[in-house]
């Protein structure tokens, strides 16, 4: 992964996201203002709890029904039309690729795709909460652990968000000293933690530090459980996080890092079972949901599958022209979806591993974060910023739904439930979480004639 300095907190978009900004005829500007990483408001961005009247900014499901823009972009009041603003984005948007690709051969692969479905709708956006991102490459930072709980990195601060009481609180400061209550070899305490990826997993919260820092925290308790720094290296940043079960039934945590090394650590007291060893920095890894397949993603084009146990390589994915920084398997087991910076999605038969069966792309950017739903009903995929894109895999991936907005994205998850889809956006005036809820259609409601 591309590494930078990052002293101090601060909005991160991607550095090659080079627009025109918005002009209105007052001078206003939704990407002006001051940022919330203002001093003074670095030790807590909330109170522990909350409760607010749904402020102007928001947008409900009835109010983009009659005509409101879902994030709230006053469209009327601008110089541009919410169309001739897309289609600049389009144009001058310039993907960040540590390498110089031709994309003609990838569009030639690419799977045509019937888009235009609506699979999930908009149901509500709030600014109560808005997502924010340390590393422009890194966009796992939000997750849903039911439909009415929601957990995303705002500043310094993880956020629960309820979608039911519309209500947020705090449940992690990291700018303070995180004094861990475990007693443990490993464990000591850290301060000012820029959390660069996260997961939520069973009232468990592990996240990972711009240092190389790991923090786990029992969500329904006080305090933080364990945390350490993985690595003294100064480039050892914590890209990615994940909690799994292995064959037996335990939990493990695995940690992927930028000094190429994989972690295992045990879910009850935080033990580091294990650690491999890889050939370039690690970006990204998850484990199949039998536990015993380990896809590693990384500064390569290539990408690895291992032993889950062990960590020996078993298999090479070859097909990529860039970067990988996302994966997802589908709950069969049988699926692998891996997302790259030369725009596409790869998806992988575990049982042929030759080439993939499978290429769909991007609008514009980098495949950032990628989720199946529970039932492997649906997997979405989302770029750096404005689009999320939603595959039915029942047509063998041939039916999208595009979710077109405007920003960067700090992450996307399914609800457990397969009921709700939420986005995280980032950005200075339009930050925010997006909620979208499932259609079902009942066949006895439609008539024929």
């Amino acid at each position: 992964m591309e590494q930078f300095n990052n002293n101090e907190l601060v909005y991160v978009d991607d550095d090659h996201f080079d627009v025109t900004s918005f002009e209105e005829e007052d001078g206003f500007s939704p990407r002006s203002g001051s940022s919330f990483f203002d001093d003074d408001s670095v030790d807590s961005d909330f109170d522990d709890d909350f409760e607010l009247s749904k402020p102007k900014t928001d947008t409900s499901a009835l109010e983009a029904m009659n005509g409101k823009d879902i994030q709230g972009i006053p469209w009327e009041r601008l110089n541009y039309t919410r169309e001739k603003y897309r289609e600049s984005r389009l144009k001058q948007y310039k993907n960040y690729e540590n390498f110089s690709l031709s994309h003609e051969d990838l569009e030639k692969e690419s799977k045509e795709v019937v888009k235009g479905h609506d699979f999930y709708k908009f149901q509500f956006n709030t600014r109560l909460v808005k997502s924010t991102i340390v590393h422009f490459q890194l966009r796992n930072l939000l997750w849903a652990t039911s439909k009415h709980d929601v957990y995303l990195m705002q500043n310094y601060s993880v956020m629960h968000w309820s979608p039911l009481l519309r209500r947020g609180r705090e449940v992690l400061n990291a700018a303070k000293p995180i004094v861990p209550t475990l007693k443990h070899p490993d464990s000591q305490t850290v301060t000012r933690v820029q959390i660069s990826t996260m997961t939520v997993k069973d009232n468990l919260m592990v996240a990972g530090g711009f240092q190389g820092e790991l923090v786990c925290k029992y969500v329904d308790q006080p305090g933080v459980t364990f945390a350490t720094k993985l690595s003294t290296d100064e480039n050892a940043i914590t890209n990615a996080v994940d909690i799994y079960h292995n064959p037996s039934g335990s939990v493990r945590v695995m940690t992927a890092n930028n000094d190429a090394q994989v972690r295992v650590l045990d879910g009850s007291n935080f033990v580091c079972l294990n650690r491999f060893t890889f050939p370039w920095s690690v970006n990204n890894t998850s484990v199949s949901p039998d536990g015993r397949l380990l896809a590693v993603l990384g500064d390569s084009a290539e990408c690895l599958i291992a032993d889950a146990q062990s960590g020996k390589v078993v298999s090479s994915l070859k097909g990529h022209l860039d970067y990988s920084f996302a994966s997802a398997w589908h709950p069969n087991g049988q699926v692998l979806a891996t997302g790259n910076q030369d725009t596409t999605c790869r998806l992988w038969d575990i049982r042929n591993l030759s080439e993939s069966f499978a290429t769909l792309k991007g609008r514009m950017g980098a495949i950032r974060t990628i989720r199946f739903t529970s039932d492997g009903r649906f997997m979405a995929m989302a770029e750096p910023a404005d689009f999320v894109h939603i595959f039915d895999t029942s047509s063998d991936y041939s039916r999208s739904q595009e979710i077109d907005l405007f920003g960067e994205i700090a992450g996307i998850s399914f609800s457990p439930d397969t009921e709700a889809l939420f986005v995280g956006v980032s950005d200075r005036t339009y930050g925010s979480l997006l909620e979208f809820n499932r259609r079902h259609y009942d066949p006895y409601s439609v008539c024929m004639f």
